[in-house]
């Protein structure tokens, strides 16, 4: 049995409870892996490490920062295949997505952060002939970086490599779902030549290793991404003791399509918006509102086209629908499932759990599942399902579908359909949605902040806002 290990202070190790986590592959239900049981104690080891790297790798000049944070990506390119399958293994996801989507852009946050570190300035302000006012942007110290199951490469790297480009160092956790890329990132940080202690890997529960890291009382910030629940509980701690803090929640995402989009480019990217890793991406347009005078159109093909998606093994490659991340959370989505019958609403596919044969009887599948006739109020329309679960609703005019689209606590992102730039524009204004994608969807320019409003989160990833958040302003007035 394959044993996972945290990285701390450059090297693998064991957690200090010696205790160990059973790994599940989601495709067949079986134990493949065992993961450190860490605690308190670990996350110390960790957070000392972290602090000895700090005063040297604060001043370490950006150029070499940036050579290793250009190794590590080179190197997630050089091992895509291996981090793919394992990807693929862990999260149930088709392996192909992983190949195309996840590792690449793992690889691609790295090599961001590493480039754009370069290009990073800061501001200067004269006062005629009195005094010059400069701002330095110098690293807060420790971050502690928390990483949700979904995408589990991609949104690790997205936290530590700003946060390494600008000086930090950090103390991480993967999910304890899906451990194994973030296992091999740290034998890939061994392999580049990072110092040690400049990142520190602790796996293991949330209840134990996350809150460790969010009450340790000197590391002072906290990057989050996960449930909205479990934001509240972070901020409950974190607010009290002025931690700086991002938090990138929950999704409910609407999908608005008029009648005059391009149709095909609609329902092509459409199918992806809402079936894309099962459903299971914040991003995911899981409620969407068409037009009345294409509804019954878009209807019977959106149907047509998702009872052809193919469930089955993420190792195969035809395969569109892997494996639910977990078994709790396969009975989760058939759940709400259950609830939107109850709440009146039509199966039009879909709707049960998926058993396949042989090896993978026992891995956790659900039918891609379309759900019509549901008020956009009801719970099933408010909560977030996180699953391959989509509801249809139609409209009749521009102000209804702003007002069903703007109906939930979640602001996350949203997509619109028109040819009409007039409108577009319009629907984009009055959207609350921290990303609107018009015409398209999962189209990112990693130089553009990204993050939601409401109960979506707080705070902004990404872009050069990252170096923000991950540095603390000094203001230098000096007089002439």
């Amino acid at each position: 049995m394959y044993k996972l290990l945290n990285y701390i202070n450059g090297k693998l190790v064991e957690p200090v409870s010696k205790t160990f986590l059973d790994n599940y592959n989601p495709a067949n239900g079986k134990v493949y892996s065992l993961i450190p049981d860490s605690d308190e104690k670990d996350v110390e080891l960790a957070y000392q490490a972290a602090k000895g790297a700090f005063a040297e790798w604060s001043i370490t000049p950006k150029e070499k920062r940036s050579k290793y944070l250009l190794k590590i990506a080179e190197l997630i390119e050089k091992n895509l295949d291996k981090l793919a399958l394992a990807e693929s293994i862990d999260n149930g996801k088709p392996v192909k997505l992983a190949k195309t989507v996840d590792i690449p852009r793992a690889a691609a946050n790295f090599h961001f952060y590493g480039t754009g570190i370069l290009h990073y300035s800061s501001h200067a302000h004269a006062m005629e002939n009195t005094a010059i006012n400069y701002t330095l942007r110098q690293p807060v110290g420790v971050a502690g970086c928390i990483s949700p199951w979904n995408l589990p490469l991609y949104l690790f790297t997205w936290k530590i490599a700003p946060a390494l480009a600008a000086g930090c160092t950090v103390v991480a956790k993967p999910s304890e779902v899906t451990p194994m890329t973030a296992h091999l990132l740290s034998e890939i940080c061994i392999e580049a030549g990072l110092p040690p202690g400049v990142l520190n890997i602790v796996h293991g529960l949330g209840g134990k290793v996350g809150n460790a890291i969010v009450s340790h009382k000197n590391i002072p910030l906290i990057s989050f991404t996960g449930g909205t629940t479990t934001g509240a509980h972070i901020a409950s701690i974190a607010a009290p003791m002025f931690k700086k803090l991002s938090l990138e929640l929950g999704g409910k995402n609407p999908n608005i399509i008029f009648a005059d989009c391009d149709y095909e480019k609609m329902l092509i990217t459409t199918m992806l918006s809402s079936f894309a890793n099962q459903g299971q991406i914040c991003l995911c347009g899981s409620r969407i509102y068409v037009e009345r005078s294409i509804y019954e159109k878009f209807k019977a093909d959106f149907v047509s086209k998702t009872k052809k998606l193919i469930v089955g093994d993420p190792l195969n490659e035809e395969t569109k629908i892997g494996a639910i991340v977990s078994k709790s959370h396969q009975e989760k989505i058939l759940s709400y499932i259950e609830l939107a019958k109850k709440e009146g609403g039509t199966i039009l596919c879909g709707g049960q759990e998926i058993k396949l044969e042989g090896e993978l009887s026992k891995g956790y599948y659900i039918a891609p599942t379309i759900i019509e006739g549901l008020n956009h109020t009801c719970r099933t329309n408010q909560e977030e399902i996180f699953g391959p679960v989509v509801t249809i609703t139609p409209f009749d005019t521009e102000e209804q579908a702003l007002e069903m689209a703007n109906s939930t606590r979640y602001g996350l992102a949203s997509i619109v359909w028109t040819e009409n730039l007039t409108r577009a524009h319009r629907i984009a204004n009055n959207i609350h949605a921290g990303i609107v994608w018009i015409n398209c969807w999962l189209l990112r320019d990693l130089r553009t902040p990204f993050g939601g409003v409401k109960d979506s989160g707080v705070g902004r990833e990404g872009g050069f806002e990252a170096f923000d958040f991950f540095t603390e302003p000094k203001n230098v007035c000096i007089k002439l």
